[in-house]
C-alpha cells in the first residue's frame, strides 16, 4: 500500500492543505511533504498523530475504499486488512462491523521490529497474548520479556511500546476499547 498517495487523497478529500495539517499536528510542512512523497516512512505512532490532525481513524485510513463485508460474524485472513508499516503487521478483525467498540487485531512483529521509540498512550484499556515469539512490552516503567502463553493488561493511557527480542517472527492477537485502529 502506498502510504504516502493515501495520505494525500485523504488530506485533500478534508480539502486541508500540507501546511494546515502540519499545524494541526505540530510537524512541519516539510515532514508531512515528505511522507506523501514516500521519502519518509512514519512509525504506526507517528502515523496515527498525523491522521488524528485530519481527524481519522487509523482502520478508516487503511479501508477507505474497501467494500462492506455485511454482517457476518467471521472474518476469513484475506478480509483482515493490514493497517501496519513496513515492518509490522495489524491485522484488523471486523473492520466494517457497525458501531465496532473494541479493536481486535492479529499482530505480526518480525524479528527486531518494535512500535516505535516514542512510547503510544491513548484512551482506553488493552490486553493481547503472545501466540509465538518473545516480545518485550514495556508499560511506564515496568518492562517485561513474555513468551507463548503469555500476556498483557493494561490501561492504554500508560505510555507502552511492545519490541520483538527473539530470533523468530513474533505474534499476539490483541484487543483494546475503545478502538483506536
Amino acid at each position: 500500500m502506498d502510504i504516502g498517495i493515501r495520505l494525500q487523497a485523504v488530506r485533500k478529500s478534508k480539502n486541508l492543505s500540507q501546511r494546515e495539517l502540519a499545524k494541526r499536528v505540530g510537524v512541519t510542512n516539510s515532514t508531512i511533504s515528505l511522507i506523501e512523497q514516500n521519502k519518509v516512512s512514519p512509525s504506526i505512532s507517528s502515523l496515527k498523530k498525523v491522521l488524528d490532525g485530519i481527524p481519522i481513524s487509523l482502520a478508516d485510513f487503511f479501508t477507505l475504499e474497501l467494500g462492506d463485508t455485511g454482517d457476518s460474524p467471521f472474518y476469513p485472513a484475506d478480509e483482515q486488512p493490514d493497517l501496519g508499516n513496513h515492518e509490522i503487521h495489524y491485522f484488523l478483525v471486523g473492520q466494517h462491523r457497525a458501531n465496532r467498540q473494541m479493536c481486535i487485531l492479529r499482530e505480526v512483529m518480525p524479528p527486531g521490529s518494535d512500535t516505535g521509540e516514542t512510547m503510544l498512550s491513548h484512551d482506553g484499556e488493552e490486553g493481547g497474548v503472545i501466540v509465538q515469539g518473545r516480545v518485550e512490552v514495556t508499560v511506564g516503567d515496568q518492562v517485561r520479556v513474555l513468551g507463548p502463553g503469555e500476556a498483557y493488561y493494561f490501561e492504554s493511557r500508560q505510555p507502552h511500546r511492545f519490541r520483538n527480542v527473539g530470533p523468530d517472527t513474533a505474534i499476539l492477537v490483541s484487543a483494546n476499547t475503545p478502538p483506536t485502529f
